[in-house]
């Protein structure tokens, strides 16, 4: 029996499959596969897949585990780490380009998605910054700190520079709860204060604080806090 002739023609099936209805009809494990062969086209990756979605979950999980869990399964190595880290960078880049220059109230729902996608999976809180022009418009979106979130790892000075580098009209402050509770800490409670009058000093308005925790958002400017 001619396995790598087997293994090929699967694969190749796999594409074809791929390239006339995209992901439509997939299972999650064959996706998986499918990534896992961009690192190693010449193997076979299906039990792999297997072991993979059998250890994490679900493909979600698959996407944003560490590649040193990713590499204790039998058959994945730092090449098949690649095919499926690229796919979720790509898919992260994605879905901040689709934003950009978007009106934020109108694009909420993918602005959510994309906050969801890159910061629900941090092992460590993270503090973003999104700048909006006069017209509501998404103008870029930039990380400024890392590290738990305290009156004293929190800069209102360097935020207050930033927006006026990027010419920013208004802000709209996101960070993420990786302990899974999104509700505010005392600490943001004083963060979002002294942020929002420094960004009122330079005539920079503050339309909102989002916390990210898993698939859960808490909004300031919906409790009132903003």
């Amino acid at each position: 029996m001619n396995t790598s002739k087997d293994n090929k023609g699967h694969r190749q099936r796999l594409r074809e499959k791929f390239l006339k209805n995209g992901l439509d009809g997939f299972l999650d494990y064959e996706i998986i596969e499918l990534l896992l062969t961009l690192g190693t086209p010449r193997k076979d990756c299906k039990q792999s897949a297997k072991d993979a979605l059998k250890k994490f979950g679900s493909l979600k999980a698959v996407l944003e585990a560490e590649p040193t869990e990713l590499k204790e399964i039998k058959g994945i190595g730092d090449n098949n780490v690649f095919g499926l880290k690229i796919a979720q960078s790509v898919s992260r880049r994605y879905l901040a380009d689709r934003i950009i220059d978007q009106d934020f109230i109108r694009s909420a729902d993918e602005v959510i998605d994309y906050l969801k996608h890159n910061l629900r999976d941090k092992s460590r809180e993270v503090f973003l910054v999104i700048y909006l022009n006069g017209r509501n418009q998404i103008l870029k979106m930039e990380e400024l700190f890392q590290g738990t979130l305290t009156t004293s790892a929190v800069y209102p000075r360097e935020v207050v520079k930033r927006a006026l580098v990027n010419d920013a009209a208004a802000l709209v402050f996101v960070h993420n709860h990786p302990s899974g509770n999104p509700n505010p800490s005392k600490d943001d409670l004083t963060i979002t204060k002294k942020l929002k009058e420094a960004a009122q000093a330079i005539d920079v308005s503050v339309h909102d604080h989002l916390i990210i925790a898993g698939n859960d958002v808490y909004s300031f400017a919906d409790h009132g806090l903003i």
